[in-house]
């Protein structure tokens, strides 16, 4: 009796400890906002949603393309021929800006409409976003953060959305026992269910990575957290999550940090990849399994940030993406802009040539021709320790060579693609892969992109232009003056609106 209760006293003191620590914290995080004129940011998002009640009617404004941005949603409209982009941030050097605005691309007119529907979700960027046929039309957003314009404060969401697109109405789903606070996690439709699985959450103090995955059911609104048998992925975000034909779900790749010492902490690249399998005797759906698997074909190194979509015809696609190498006291990052498949029936990566003779092009993207007489490398899946801070260096990825049948050579041209970077958004409709925006770091310069292109699937001729990225980008150091002196968004929507 007299252990426990000695037990508990230390549980207590601990408790009390943690309280005061966290309370010295937030009074010294007071005093830096005071000092630099920024407000909690708890009281930042309120007066936000404030703002977001008072609105009563719903607008639909013609509008130029999207400014720049990143770590946004990019997603076909499962009815009209028509791509969503909703959300994303944008750093100028001096002030990040975080986005709540809901655009729809006409593919036909190649025009853009901005819709403003009253209370719907805060600003938020690393979130995620699925689209469905289901209920005349649904687009379904969950989780990312919200950062404060001077990056001293983050809030990660764990709130559940869904936009009835035949009523542009916004809708907060109050279910509960779902996925904690987290961005950077991923999530996928399959069988009206939306899987959720990893991400983060940093509040600059601490920071937690995950591996969970949870379901939502679109005929029941409730969560269910899954708990699968075998030996799954480790903790990690910004991986590639695909729903196969097959019902099963692969994961592939991602990043995640851990702590060497104090104040020290390294990053990990991951390679490897994972089935989620369901159990077929399973009625209730809640029984699944991991089976760690192997990806074969081209070999290309590793890396993060890299743009992925699901296609037509059980394959996927991959573009660009960030590698970090730490070098004593500087940290190189190269760059890409090469362009994957992933044959999700064999699970086998092909290079694709963009400007090839069609001949050769079509050889090259059949599933049969697999037995060409190449090397079938398998991507290397050990993680790769990577710096998280520094100075960075930037290079520009090397070309991964095609893969092609002997007696066949490509044309020789020199063909335009978008120029390498990270977290751009990247989606397929009707034959069509299109690439919005991006970030490309230019010595410590953080450049951000607004681009917009897309590549006819069949032809696979050329890559057309139909935003051209601005030639001059914005960057402001810390002595420099903002053209928007009120703390205003630079990229303030309202001069390119128009009812």
């Amino acid at each position: 009796m007299g252990k426990k209760d000695k037990n508990k006293k230390k549980g207590k003191g601990a408790e009390k400890t943690a309280a005061k620590t966290e309370k010295k914290e937030s009074n010294k995080l007071k005093k830096n906002l005071a000092k630099i004129g920024e407000e909690d940011i708890e009281k930042i998002l309120a007066d936000i949603e404030s703002e977001e009640r008072k609105k009563l009617e719903i607008k639909i404004l013609k509008t130029d393309s999207p400014r720049k941005r990143i770590n946004f949603t990019f997603a076909p409209h499962p009815d009209k021929d028509e791509l969503i982009l909703f959300g994303g941030e944008y750093f100028n050097g001096q002030k990040t800006f975080i986005y709540n605005d809901l655009f729809f691309y006409n593919i036909h007119s190649n025009t853009w409409t901005l819709i403003q529907s009253p209370a719907g979700p805060p600003p938020r960027c690393g979130h995620q976003m699925v689209t469905t046929s289901v209920n005349k039309g649904q687009l379904w957003v969950f989780g990312g953060e919200y950062a404060s314009p001077t990056q001293s404060q983050f809030y990660h969401y764990k709130d559940l959305w869904v936009f009835h697109l035949n009523e542009n109405r916004w809708e907060k789903i109050g279910a509960p026992n779902g996925p904690s606070s987290r961005s950077g996690h991923r999530m996928v439709y399959c069988k009206k269910q939306i899987f959720v699985f990893g991400g983060f959450h940093d509040n600059l103090r601490d920071y937690k990575y995950y591996n969970d995955i949870h379901i939502f059911s679109l005929e029941t609104y409730q969560w269910t957290k899954l708990e699968p048998t075998g030996k799954g992925p480790a903790p990690r975000s910004g991986c590639c999550m695909l729903p196969l034909n097959d019902g099963k779900i692969l994961i592939y790749g991602g990043y995640s940090k851990e702590k060497m010492k104090k104040d020290v902490d390294k990053g990990i690249v991951f390679a490897d990849a994972f089935l989620l399998v369901p159990d077929k005797n399973d009625a209730s759906g809640t029984k699944w399994k991991w089976v760690q698997t192997k990806l074969g074909g081209v070999n290309f190194s590793q890396r993060s940030g890299m743009g992925c979509t699901l296609a037509p015809n059980n394959v996927a696609y991959t573009f660009g993406g960030v590698f970090d190498v730490e070098e004593e006291e500087d940290i190189s990052s190269t760059f890409y802009n090469d362009f994957f498949m992933l044959e999700l029936n064999s699970l086998t990566w092909r290079n694709v040539a963009v400007g090839k003779k069609k001949d050769n092009v079509k050889r090259e993207l059949k599933v049969e021709d697999l037995s060409m007489e190449v090397d079938e490398i398998k991507v290397d899946e050990a993680p790769q320790i990577v710096a998280d801070d520094g100075i960075f260096t930037v290079t520009v990825g090397p070309s991964v060579s095609t893969v092609q049948s002997n007696d066949q050579e490509p044309e020789k041209m020199d063909v335009f693609k978008p120029s390498p970077r990270m977290n751009c958004g990247l989606t397929v409709k009707h034959g069509m892969l299109y690439i919005f925006g991006g970030m490309v770091e230019d010595g410590d310069k953080q450049l951000t992109m607004s681009d917009f292109y897309s590549l006819d699937l069949k032809k696979l001729d050329k890559w057309k232009v139909l935003v051209q990225d601005e030639e001059v980008q914005e960057w402001l150091t810390s002595d420099s003056e903002s053209e928007s002196e009120d703390g205003s968004r630079s990229s303030d929507e309202s001069d390119m609106l128009t009812e």
